[in-house]
């Protein structure tokens, strides 16, 4: 797959916009991308929607290799890497 060096700038743009008109973000992610970091648990057919909102997640970072963050799922924290890549 070949990455455009524009993903992570519209990655970023995106959700602040979705974030300042007051919408929820979503990352929909190719969880079989190598490098993923996920809720294994909450994957549909090789794929996994995650709600990124200020009140989801801690420490949300929209990097230019990677997208990283702190959240609960099913109350237990966890560590969620994703590589840009694999964000759809």
């Amino acid at each position: 797959m070949t990455m455009l060096p524009s993903r992570p700038y519209l990655i970023r743009a995106i959700y602040e916009w979705i974030s300042d008109n007051g919408l929820t973000p979503y990352l929909l992610v190719n969880v079989q991308v190598p490098g993923c970091q996920i809720p294994e648990q909450h994957v549909n057919e090789g794929k996994i929607i995650l709600n990124i909102r200020d009140e989801a997640v801690q420490d949300l970072q929209l990097g230019n290799e990677w997208v990283t963050f702190n959240a609960r799922f099913s109350g237990v924290p966890m560590e969620v890497n994703i590589p840009i890549q694999a964000v759809l």
